[in-house]
């Protein structure tokens, strides 16, 4: 997009998001499925809209280089601060649909909960494709509010979503997905309720903790889309 939109929950509460960061996909599902697809070992990699840089580290841990690009300074700065020391490893405080490197820069793009949620966003997936090498991959992790637990709730919060749109906006850009199941668990009910707090309004939130009152997880559906370049 070419007006950065306010992410509530990250944006409003960094420290708690960084609990739901952690009880997310804890078996790698998202992940293996990325690498089925094009694995980043020895490859330069962007996380557009890293936020705090949750998964720089994850990166890094196998590719050439990581560059975060987060447009909101707070965020930007835990990021930097996350990978200080981490010499493959450098924060862009830059907005998706203009990030200051030179054409073919990364093999690798991921945006996971970012700024991808179908129509208004043409300007990042041409940025895209100026920015990612020929035969490089990008992929763009989004929830799949036609099932699970986790989509019920989302349905419900969101009732002008419209899950089918947004599928046929991936595939009129030419975008492959990959249903996955994923799973959203916490350490204790009082991680649980925090997160279900930043992601939902107050209203919602309560009805799902009246619902689910000894949870501390749920299952979750995610549509992992990629394309090759």
């Amino acid at each position: 997009m070419s007006e950065v939109i306010p992410s509530p929950n990250i944006w409003g509460s960094p420290d708690v998001y960084e609990v739901e960061n952690r009880g997310v996909d804890r078996d790698h599902v998202i992940e293996s499925a990325m690498r089925s697809v094009l694995d980043w070992a020895g490859a330069d990699v962007v996380d557009i809209g890293c936020g705090t840089g949750y998964h720089l580290p994850y990166f890094a841990r196998d590719a050439r280089s990581v560059v975060g690009v987060e447009p909101h300074p707070p965020l930007a700065e835990l990021a930097r601060q996350r990978v200080a020391g981490m010499p493959s490893c450098s924060v862009r405080e830059e907005g998706a649909a203009a990030v200051g490197v030179g054409d073919g820069s990364f093999d690798v793009a991921h945006a996971r909960w970012a700024y991808f949620f179908g129509p208004g966003c043409e300007p990042g997936l041409a940025e895209l494709d100026r920015v990612v090498r020929p035969g490089g991959a990008a992929f763009v992790i989004d929830n799949d509010a036609t099932r699970s637990t986790f989509g019920q709730w989302f349905r419900r919060a969101l009732p002008s979503y419209d899950p089918r749109a947004v599928e046929r906006f991936w595939e009129r850009q030419g975008w492959r997905r990959e249903r996955l199941d994923i799973r959203w668990d916490f350490d204790s009910r009082a991680d649980f309720e925090a997160v279900v707090g930043i992601e939902f309004a107050p209203e919602h939130a309560d009805l799902i903790l009246a619902e689910h009152p000894d949870a501390t997880g749920v299952d979750y559906a995610v549509n992992l889309w990629w394309r090759r370049y």
